[in-house]
């Protein structure tokens, strides 16, 4: 069965990313970024910020219990003929002037390979800074190879939106829940979400729907659909296959993934394509949410029941409805 009312409020209560922690979120970003144009240093040359990652696609969850939050944020700097042989100086600068706005409230920062990540007390933000090249593109800074590597996030986020336009706006929440499958349940984490969004929105086809129309009518059934054809993909590839930018740079997101960490996320999948068609195909009410606990965890439960209105709200006596605890939504 499939528990549509289940998936809705397991989603909003548990999946997603709390109100109050994405506009903390949007606040972060807001205050980085003024602060890195006041910055006395490399003020002038701070044009930009746009979201990036799961943030900018909409499929950013709720962290484990005593474990960050996270979002990136794109920061245009004007572009420095002098920096060209030695791009890990954007990086820098813009490490060295988080270092002096000590009024940020931040716990620490530090320079990873592509970014400089601020910490907070339960969240972090990542930072990237880039630049537009000569011939119009967008260019973020490897620190670590000290190069600069070609990038076009909105057009990912454009790719993202029209998948899920086709999946009937459910791509996005099943991308959602298997983060939160992989993230609570410690399954494949060594996929990185970049790989496990590109791989499960390409698996979402106009054919797809033409041939099934209702293939992606509901979250269950987009779950469905969308996980069965990438363990049908992933059966047809022996080895760590390449993983192209969707955006079209030319770029591939493999090289983050270890031939080992394929081989887990590829057996992982096989059994949770088994235990999601299991409990979609289950006709037994209580025994489908069973399995689909087997999935998601104990978390999976009926919706709380509607609060009945107030006595001269308008309603009639007797006329509030509540949420059908049975699990019968089709």
């Amino acid at each position: 069965m499939k528990h549509t009312d289940y998936f809705n409020s397991f989603l909003t209560d548990t999946v997603n990313l709390g109100k109050v922690k994405l506009d903390t979120l949007e606040t972060r970003a807001d205050y980085i970024f003024k602060a890195l144009q006041a910055d006395p240093e490399i003020g002038s040359t701070v044009l930009s910020k746009q979201r990036q990652g799961s943030w900018a696609q909409r499929t950013i969850i709720e962290p484990q219990n005593g474990k960050e939050f996270d979002a990136d944020i794109m920061v245009r700097l004007s572009r420095n003929p002098d920096w060209d042989d030695d791009p890990r100086r954007y990086l820098t600068a813009v490490y060295n002037a988080v270092g002096r706005h000590r009024d940020l409230g931040l716990r620490d920062h530090e320079r990873m390979t592509r970014c400089v990540r601020i910490h907070y007390g339960t969240m972090h933000v990542d930072v990237v800074p880039y630049v537009i090249q000569d011939d119009s593109t967008k260019a973020i800074v490897n620190r670590k190879k000290n190069v600069f590597e070609r990038t076009d996030p909105a057009a990912f986020t454009a790719w993202m939106k029209e998948q899920d336009d086709i999946a009937d706006q459910n791509l996005r929440k099943v991308i959602r829940l298997l983060k939160f499958v992989r993230d609570h349940k410690d399954s494949w984490t060594g996929t990185r979400s970049i790989i496990l969004t590109t791989l499960l929105g390409e698996r979402v086809t106009k054919g797809k729907k033409l041939e099934t129309p209702n293939a992606y009518a509901d979250v269950p059934t987009a779950l469905l659909t969308i996980v069965t054809d990438l363990d049908r993909w992933l059966d047809q590839q022996l080895t760590k296959p390449t993983v192209w930018d969707p955006a079209g740079t030319g770029l591939t997101f493999d090289h983050r993934w270890k031939p080992e960490s394929f081989e887990q996320f590829k057996d992982r999948m096989k059994v949770y394509a088994e235990q999601i068609d299991d409990a979609y195909w289950e006709e037994d009410p209580d025994d489908s949410v069973a399995k689909w606990q087997l999935v998601f965890g104990d978390g999976f439960v009926a919706p709380v029941p509607a609060a009945p209105p107030k006595f001269g709200t308008g309603s009639s006596a007797g006329g509030a409805t509540t949420t059908s605890r049975s699990g019968r939504a089709g």
